[in-house]
């Protein structure tokens, strides 16, 4: 049998309490622990460094390591920051707000015993959307589809990903920095690999779950967002179906999702119309009580002492 290969678990982290510990929790619960886990904080102005310090101190078995990138704002840098620290055979990264299922290091490592991978990326499911199942098996089947057709293309996801360390060593000088945040990284960083003959597999198994938190954004910076595809693809010089798909597939998907988000009660896995009900007591206000109950929410959910 081949020896497994090591594995580091990289984390960009900006201004992510929230969220953050979850995410360790998750890479610390693992059937098979990672050998060691890089968070690189990027300039957070919040308590993501002393949350991730509080679990340093818990867990002293795992190796937690928490670095600063201080030099970009961006996760682009933040990501390469984190690769070059990496000590182990095998890259792995996720998003501060993602949570890894808890076979996701073993599933990499059993994939990574075949040499002739470089690279591979799997699904993901929405964890604070109402239909997880069905998003998840709907998610699966749309990535199959476009992997198994795609030709002039490889596909990478930021939050669920792994590459070899060699791998990333020789394209990195090849990959956008991406300064002014206009880049899907991820999919700059496949087509890289993919432009230089490295070998990057989908894996079903590899399974993590992310935040749908983005289409609460506005639809204009939620269009900025998912256009950055073809803006990557562009530049690499390639016409990709994948992309539009993508691009559409989102967009038609904004307010289906938006909506749901509003109607669903995150923290009892329900819905409800407490949301409606408190923004049309705000609505009845007064305009001068509105202004102050924006200032103070509480003051429309009627939570003020």
């Amino acid at each position: 049998m081949p020896q497994q290969p090591s594995v580091t678990i990289v984390i960009p982290a900006y201004n992510e309490e929230r969220s953050i510990g979850k995410c360790l929790e998750s890479c610390i619960d693992q059937t098979s622990a990672p050998d060691e886990i890089i968070v690189v904080n990027n300039r957070s102005t919040d308590n993501t460094a002393s949350i991730v310090r509080g679990y340093q101190e818990a867990n002293p078995d795992i190796d937690i390591r928490l670095v600063d990138q201080n030099e970009h704002q961006g996760i682009a840098p933040t990501r390469n920051c984190g690769f070059d620290l990496a000590q182990g055979d095998i890259i792995s990264r996720t998003d501060a707000d993602s949570i890894v299922a808890n076979d996701w290091v073993e599933t990499i490592r059993r994939r990574f015993e075949n040499p002739d991978i470089d690279a591979t990326s799997g699904p993901i499911m929405f964890y604070d959307m109402p239909f997880r199942s069905f998003l998840f098996w709907l998610d699966c089947i749309l990535r199959d589809k476009v992997q198994s057709k795609a030709k002039n293309e490889r596909f990478l996801i930021g939050a669920n990903m792994a590459l070899r360390a060699q791998a990333w060593k020789s394209v990195r000088h090849l990959t956008q920095l991406d300064l002014e945040d206009k880049l899907h990284e991820d999919v700059d960083l496949a087509l890289t690999l993919f432009e230089n003959d490295f070998e990057i597999v989908y894996e079903a198994g590899m399974v993590v779950g992310m935040s749908a938190d983005r289409v609460e954004s506005s639809l204009p910076d939620f269009y900025r967002y998912v256009t950055r595809y073809t803006r990557t693809t562009n530049l690499h010089g390639i016409t990709s179906p994948a992309a539009w798909t993508s691009i559409i597939t989102l967009l038609a998907l904004y307010y289906p999702f938006r909506t749901m988000r509003f109607f669903y009660d995150l923290e009892n896995l329900q819905f409800t119309f407490a949301k409606l009900r408190d923004k049309l007591r705000g609505l009845n206000m007064p305009r001068y009580q509105r202004k102050r109950a924006f200032a103070n929410p509480e003051l429309i959910t009627g939570t003020a002492g």
